[in-house]
């Protein structure tokens, strides 16, 4: 397939095709754990409810957190825990950190002895899905109640950015997940790197094959990627479908609606990306790359874009030259026949935090919470990882690195335009197992065609639609 030339982009987008659904989990491991329908028995006895504690945490039961040890690290976690200790003095607080949280915690809900506070992220990951289906998490509604800790007139989610305790419920009213971090997607790139080259950064695809062209001829690659783990690709793909096609083709794939993938905004997106393979624009190599490699190759100027979150800047500081000017662009616009104008983000809450419906100290796990949501631990935060969080504020007063900058002006610059696909949530196994490896990676390594690629996603989704023993959620 050659480059798409502007008037085949535009009647993609004009034909009318079955509307439909993207989402497609795979039966998690966890479906062998216990329904968790009640708490567990060997709870600690609450404590006396104050003003100064709340959740009647109990000032004595010891608590135990996991972090998940990735791009954030886990130092901001070690500061709120010492803050919990400073407050509860009596209390013994056990802390470990993993890259693998399901291999090391599934066993533990298995037996019904999980620990108090789980960042549940990384690539292995438990499946946020199936823990909601089968019960196994706390309503975290609770803390959401509760007084904030700077300021006892607001509750906690009063101090929230918008979204994110929408994020957290599946489909009722409860809270399953606090996502702590709050992460900006996009397109990352060097202002150096580019500046080199005597370019911006492209508002349309045909400016981004331009500059790719430019870059190939000076021996660079245009785009680089995680190829070991291509579900990264969706963290621009997924805004530049909403931005051809409207949100509501994400909302559809989200539900798992009948031929959603078969939209024609999908089919010009993955032609778009397609492109950049046929053009020989990707970095050599870039399918066996690791996150930490593609970055890595990035940082050394050997590719100029790469999809990835706003966490990129703290995991990747090592190898990051000086001058490197970090900054992030919404996705590239296809066409003038686009339905969200440029600047439409992906920006959402990450590093899902869940207190486990059979910890012994549930109260403990969500009082830390309380106090890493505070204006302190925010900033703390984002001082040592150069990352947003949920806490709407905190950034007062700092001096925000280039990355960070460059977030927080692509998010004014969004407005109302942020999108937020579900997928990544509501079936994680589908969306990193299957239409992450199995059908983009083998798309953007050349292997499958645009049009192969969204047979087999579309399918995947059909399957998981039809399977009884998945649970199913929609956008309201």
């Amino acid at each position: 397939m050659g480059p798409t030339p502007a008037f085949s982009r535009r009647d993609l987008i004009r034909r009318a095709a079955a509307l439909g659904i993207v989402a497609v989990p795979t039966v998690s491991l966890l479906t062998a754990c216990a329904s968790g329908d009640s708490g567990s028995g060997n709870q600690v006895d609450k404590g006396k409810k104050s003003a100064r504690n709340p959740l009647a945490v109990n000032e004595s039961a010891p608590l135990e957190v996991v972090i998940f040890d990735g791009g954030f690290g886990q130092q901001y976690a070690k500061d709120a825990e010492a803050a919990y200790k400073k407050a509860f003095p009596q209390a013994q607080v056990k802390h470990s950190a993993t890259q693998e949280i399901q291999t090391q915690l599934q066993p533990r809900f298995n037996g019904g002895t999980p620990p108090d506070l789980i960042d549940n992220s990384g690539a292995k990951q438990m499946d946020s899905g199936t823990l909601v289906a089968k019960k196994q998490l706390t309503d975290l509604n609770a803390l959401l109640d509760a007084p904030s800790y700077d300021d006892p007139s607001k509750k906690v989610r009063d101090t929230l950015r918008p979204g994110v305790v929408e994020m957290g419920r599946f489909d009722g009213d409860e809270t399953w997940i606090l996502y702590y971090a709050y992460t900006v997607y996009g397109v990352w790139y060097s202002k150096t790197n580019l500046a080199r080259l005597d370019a911006q950064y492209p508002e349309t695809w045909d400016e981004m094959l331009k500059v790719c062209e430019a870059a190939k001829k000076k021996g660079i690659a245009g785009w680089t990627y995680a190829g070991k783990y291509p579900y990264y690709v969706p963290f621009s793909l997924y805004p530049f479908i909403a931005k051809i096609g409207g949100v509501e083709v994400l909302n559809r794939i989200d539900n798992l609606e009948p031929n959603a993938w078969k939209d024609p905004a999908v089919k010009a997106a993955f032609e778009a990306y397609y492109e950049l393979y046929k053009k020989g624009y990707i970095l050599q190599g870039s399918p066996g790359l690791t996150h930490i490699e593609s970055q890595t190759a990035w940082n050394q100027g050997k590719a100029l874009f790469i999809p990835n979150g706003s966490w990129v800047e703290h995991e990747s500081q090592k190898t990051t030259p000086k001058d490197f000017r970090m900054a992030v662009g919404a996705p590239s616009g296809l066409d003038k026949s686009d339905k969200m104008p440029f600047g439409t983000i992906w920006a959402s809450g990450g590093e899902p935090f869940i207190v486990p419906k059979n910890a012994k100290n549930p109260q403990g796990g969500m009082e830390l919470l309380r106090m890493m949501l505070s204006r302190q631990s925010s900033q703390n935060f984002i001082k040592s990882v150069s990352s947003l969080t949920s806490f709407n504020g905190g950034t007062e007063g700092l001096t925000l690195p280039p990355g960070l900058a460059s977030s927080q002006e692509a998010l004014a610059k969004a407005g109302r335009n942020v999108v937020n696909p579900r997928i990544q949530d509501w079936y994680v196994a589908l969306q990193k197992e299957k239409i992450g490896v199995a059908a983009l990676g083998e798309m953007m390594a050349g292997r499958l065609t645009p049009d192969e690629a969204i047979v087999k996603i579309q399918r995947f989704a059909d399957d998981t639609a039809k399977d009884s023993s998945v649970k199913k959620y929609r956008h309201k």
